[in-house]
């Protein structure tokens, strides 16, 4: 009955390590997927209205580049398109309501190096010969603004550059009325921050001269390196001008997005070692109630090391097994969220997860790593001391 009894516990132990590398490679791996689908889904924001490569002044807040240079990036194999932008701080009024916000006044080539259109209601743009606007549905709702009413236009007011010793106030600022035909939505930070017009109302409305912008937003090729795109603007333009990827232009929310992903794998990865020990304690326990069969072996010439391998073997063993039911369980509940959106976070959108290789490897690795190391050292207890 004892003998029994003691076996029955040891058991029970073991499938209690078994259960728990399976839940902890099956969380691991849900975990992973979820935060891969929460970053696409943020960095796919800022692809909204972030170019690939963003050329900007070394120094002040404008730079001139001529249609020759432009033309010279984009016949190059690395730069596909490139489009110009014009950028400031500005006040809009509609119907006695204010709010200050950034004009960005870009040319007829900014849908092809931005998706933005894609999140313009209707998909309806900019007719770069008028001075239509495209505003961002929080300024929309601020300001109380309708569509295609010519009846209640917007007007933008931007100082004008000089001294200020005016003696009527209004003649200090360039003011231009604009007709909105669109509202965008992307983000909540974005969407109160920018109202889209032509580069030639914002030209005018700013005062700037030919050649002068803000930016130049360029779209790379395919399969084109950094490096490549580069090399050939400091060819054409030389170091009068400083360009950023679109990760240095998102430098924080990226660094946030890692932060966040290591300390969440950090924090599992403590869930699996504290889980390994039940492991740990279960080949301990069987060590211990096979000792004097693990003896007899010993005096028949068995040696240490060849009986710790057997115990190595069998932590392996436990470890490969669990880590492989639980990460195929893992992939089976995001598949089905993926498919079937089982956790909504609104009305209409899923919970965003995506099912990458890379996070099976990540797991893969951690849980046949750490498992191997707790087997190891489950089995370095056999020595000769216990043995003889």
């Amino acid at each position: 009955m004892l003998s029994s009894s003691k076996n029955t516990a040891i058991n029970s132990i073991s499938w209690i390590a078994s259960l728990g590398i399976v839940a902890s490679a099956m969380a691991l791996f849900v975990v992973l997927s979820v935060f891969s689908g929460l970053r696409s889904m943020s960095l796919e924001y800022t692809q909204a209205t972030d170019p690939d490569y963003r050329i900007e002044a070394k120094t002040g807040k404008t730079f001139e580049i001529s249609a020759q240079e432009i033309k010279k990036l984009t016949q190059t194999a690395a730069i596909e398109n490139a489009s110009k932008v014009i950028e400031e701080r500005v006040l809009f009024n509609y119907k006695e309501r204010e709010q200050v916000a950034y004009i960005k006044g870009v040319d007829a080539n900014y849908t092809q190096v931005t998706p933005i259109i894609k999140y313009v209601s209707d998909s309806i743009w900019l007719d770069q010969n008028s001075n239509e606007t495209i505003v961002g549905n929080e300024i929309a709702r601020k300001l109380g603004l309708g569509l295609f009413d010519f009846n209640g236009k917007l007007a933008v007011w931007s100082p004008k550059p000089g001294n200020g010793k005016l003696n009527n106030p209004e003649d200090a600022f360039t003011k231009i009325t604009t007709y909105p035909v669109g509202v965008f939505s992307v983000s909540e930070e974005l969407n109160q921050k920018y109202v889209y017009g032509s580069f030639s109302m914002a030209k005018n409305l700013l005062g700037f001269i030919d050649n002068q912008i803000t930016y130049l937003e360029i779209k790379s090729a395919k399969n084109t390196t950094e490096s490549d795109v580069l090399e050939i603007i400091n060819t054409v333009l030389g170091d009068k001008v400083k360009v950023k990827s679109r990760a240095q232009l998102n430098a924080t929310l990226y660094k946030m997005l890692n932060t966040e992903n290591i300390v969440v794998y950090l924090i599992f990865t403590l869930v699996i070692i504290i889980a390994l020990f039940n492991l740990v304690g279960a080949l301990i326990m069987m060590i211990i109630d096979k000792k004097e069969h693990l003896k007899t072996l010993y005096n028949m010439g068995t040696e240490a090391k060849d009986i710790r391998k057997i115990f190595f073997f069998q932590g392996g063993l436990i470890t490969v097994i669990g880590g492989c039911i639980g990460l195929a369980l893992g992939v089976l509940l995001v598949l089905g969220q993926l498919h079937f959106n089982w956790i909504m976070f609104s009305e209409t959108d899923a919970y965003p997860v995506v099912l990458e290789l890379k996070n099976v490897c990540i797991v893969l690795a951690t849980i046949f790593t750490l498992g191997l190391s707790a087997s190891f050292i489950a089995s370095k207890s056999i020595n000769n001391d216990l043995l003889s």
